[in-house]
């Protein structure tokens, strides 16, 4: 956890990122996967130029929201203070109808049905200025270069991620475990 936040530091984009995201004030929110993941990654493939995002997945539970359209609301907000980036906003609390599973006990359940193991990570803001970083799997795997399926989605869409990502392309130091 300290490395993630050592390179999140050194990396002014995602301080503004995560800064913006703290100012919404949602319960358990924290920018996830490849904000994450793709830090990890080039910083292992001693990148100089990050690898762009394609997108910012903020991710927050609210199990007592009601306006199932509030993320277009916050991904309004997030985009007229960092306009830059492609915003996607989602309430981890209500994902489990969309992903066909049982309800999402809270935030780390929700990502632990994420495909890929190390996609499931997370970091936010705190409002003492401290970072906190989450992982539904923890983050040796993330740091040994590895991908591995997670069992909890078909091998079907975890393959596809792989092929139409291109991480092998953009990382390949990767290991694939699946």
């Amino acid at each position: 956890m300290n490395k993630i936040i050592q390179l999140i530091e050194k990396d002014q984009v995602r301080i503004t990122a995560l800064e913006c995201v703290n100012s919404l004030r949602l319960p358990q929110c924290y920018i996830a996967a490849g904000f994450v993941r793709n830090l990890v990654w080039d910083s292992l493939h001693n990148k100089q130029i990050p690898t762009a995002l394609n997108d910012v997945d903020v991710i927050y539970y609210d199990a007592n929201e009601s306006n199932e359209n509030a993320y277009l609301k916050y991904e309004s907000q997030l985009s007229s203070l960092m306009p830059d980036l492609n915003w996607q906003v989602r309430n981890q609390a209500k994902m489990h109808l969309r992903n066909g599973d049982d309800p999402y006990l809270n935030l780390i359940d929700a990502m632990s049905y994420w495909p890929e193991k190390e996609t499931a990570v997370a970091i936010r803001k705190l409002d003492n200025h401290d970072y906190e970083c989450v992982s539904a799997f923890g983050f040796d795997t993330l740091f040994d270069l590895k991908v591995s399926h997670n069992p909890r989605r078909t091998k079907a869409v975890f393959e596809d991620r792989l092929t139409s990502k291109q991480w092998l392309d953009r990382w390949p130091k990767l290991i694939i475990i699946s």
